[in-house]
């Protein structure tokens, strides 16, 4: 990606999009890039030129599909034409959700569907190691263990993220060649996945301090 290239963040109208773009500033600008190639829009003229788009994710998963198919789905439309061409995605959270098929969130709405399987809510009544009960949403400061595959090479050695969700992303047997990452909450749980360009995280690099700035600088580094 030239510095004439846009990383664009997609605006659903979900969540705070200006965390994300302070971020991906701060690590543009950490790699020596102009950080003004960051830009914000619902525009899908503008994500089908984009030379690598951000999902951000915060919000429930049948709003974001609704904005996704809106207007005979043209920002669905233009996010698959990004991914067919596996031009650089970064999925945070709910942007990592949405890829999938279905939610229990949202009964009827339909993802992207880029990989086979459904979106899950943490169960009540949880419980640790020790027997402590956790706590849904899972909030706060959790590991990343990156699978043994090449494709979580991006992620690096395990690291500590920033997690705001209650519910996570369940892979089809089909699609468990995509997980990338796992973290523990009542049990292991998929917060990585990754395809070619594609990378999605169901943590908050924008939230999480020296860790999420060396992963958004990965991800603008693999982009050039």
């Amino acid at each position: 990606m030239s510095d004439g290239g846009a990383i664009v963040v997609v605006d659903v109208g979900l969540g705070n999009l200006r965390s994300v773009e302070r971020a991906l500033r701060a690590a543009l600008a950490a790699e020596g890039r102009a950080p003004e190639m960051v830009r914000c829009t619902n525009d899908p003229g503008e994500l089908r030129e984009a030379a690598a788009l951000v999902m951000p994710g915060q919000g429930a998963f049948g709003d974001c599909a609704t904005a996704l198919h809106r207007h005979g789905g043209a920002l669905a439309k233009a996010v698959g034409a990004h991914l067919a061409a596996d031009r650089p995605y970064l999925g945070i959270c709910l942007g990592l959700q949405v890829l999938f098929e279905t939610s229990e969130e949202a009964g009827g709405a339909h993802g992207l569907g880029v990989f086979r399987g459904g979106v899950r809510r943490f169960r009540d009544g949880m419980t640790d190691a020790r027997g402590e009960r956790l706590k849904v949403p899972h909030m706060g400061w959790n590991q990343v263990r990156p699978t043994a595959d090449a494709h979580a090479a991006w992620l690096g050695r395990a690291h500590w993220y920033y997690f705001v969700h209650s519910y996570f992303v369940v892979p089809e047997a089909a699609a468990l060649g995509c997980v990338a990452g796992e973290t523990d909450h009542g049990g292991a749980f998929t917060s990585a996945v990754a395809r070619g360009n594609l990378w999605a995280v169901q943590f908050h690099p924008e939230k999480s301090q020296a860790a999420g700035i060396a992963l958004l600088r990965a991800f603008v580094r693999g982009a050039a």
